[in-house]
């Protein structure tokens, strides 16, 4: 029994420690915004936006007894300000939950207001790039990172905004795409990725802030209060998806149920006759039950039955 005990203790360590990378989003957040990092920020900032950051505000540095307070079950983003007044959120996702373009949207809103005190004026808003990282396939197109932009249904080459920009960045879709580690934003997806070996290698000996990165990784994930968050963060996230997927199953349980009992009704409406017995008549009436049982609303369930409201009436009082 101790044996046991013990091999599955050993078990579960090493899962924490394989998942404790970069797609990891307390390890991304506390990796990028603890001071001193900001390099590695810029570096990474610099190859995919394409542009020369000289220096960046990280928002909220983490503070690990907050996250393990307030946000081991939330969702953990990652935001700086440029030197040019640019607003980044940058946020890691590694489930696919079906709304990340709604949350994008609704998150770069949130973050427009929050830069807009009362009085200021329109032209002196900051731009925002809300950045994406996934670790599942979302557009139907062979680019692992794409870049929106709002132009004019006629005129596709005119950008009408350019205040707000989204980037989607598929990592599935990055290892298969034999990407060049000459690259600088192949070399950070790499380390990112944490996938293929030989590509972190060959990222590391093309980037010397790379191979510091990796370094400074490697001591933040044996942090032992890490690993603790970490895990709570996992264990919650287990129970509410296991909560969620328990709801689906009763509805889906509960709709099967309601589908059945209409589709049987629509069929026996569809084949009545001038010459209907007082079998299917009763049957009528067995099925307008079951329908008030699920609270159908009384016109379907004249059209589905044949019933007049007032049998139907008559059925709900009883």
């Amino acid at each position: 029994m101790k044996y046991i005990n013990i091999v599955g203790i050993i078990k579960e360590e090493i899962a924490i420690i394989k998942k404790l990378n970069l797609k990891t989003d307390i390890i991304f957040r506390t990796f990028f915004s603890r001071k001193g990092n900001e390099y590695f920020l810029i570096d990474f900032l610099n190859a995919l936006l394409n542009v020369e950051i000289k220096s960046i505000e990280i928002r909220d540095e983490v503070s690990l007894e907050r996250l393990s307070t307030f946000e081991k079950g939330g969702r953990l983003d990652l935001q700086a300000k440029l030197d040019n007044g640019t607003i980044v959120n940058i946020e890691m996702q590694v489930s696919d939950e079906g709304n990340i373009t709604q949350r994008t949207a609704f998150y770069s809103s949130k973050v427009i207001s929050k830069e807009t005190e009362k009085g200021t004026k329109y032209k002196d808003i900051s731009k925002v790039i809300m950045i994406n990282i996934l670790d599942y396939d979302l557009l139907d197109f062979s680019e692992c990172v794409s870049k929106t932009a709002i132009v004019l249904d006629k005129h596709r080459d005119y950008e009408i905004i350019d205040g707000i920009t989204w980037y989607f960045i598929e990592l599935p879709k990055f290892r298969k795409s034999n990407p060049n580690m000459e690259d600088k934003l192949n070399q950070w997806l790499a380390i990112i990725d944490d996938y293929d070996k030989e590509m972190i290698e060959l990222a590391e000996k093309n980037n010397q802030i790379i191979e510091k990165a990796k370094i400074e990784l490697g001591t933040l994930t044996g942090d032992e209060e890490i690993k603790r968050i970490a895990e709570l963060k996992e264990k919650w996230e287990m129970d509410y998806n296991s909560a969620v997927q328990n709801a689906e199953e009763r509805g889906h349980a509960e709709g099967l149920a309601d589908g059945l009992a209409r589709g049987r009704a629509e069929g026996l409406a569809e084949g009545r006759t001038e010459g209907r017995s007082a079998g299917i008549a009763e049957e009528k009436i067995n099925i307008a039950k079951k329908l008030i049982s699920f609270n159908t609303p009384i016109e379907q369930i004249v059209e589905i039955t044949g019933l007049t409201e007032e049998e139907i009436n008559r059925l709900t009082e009883n």
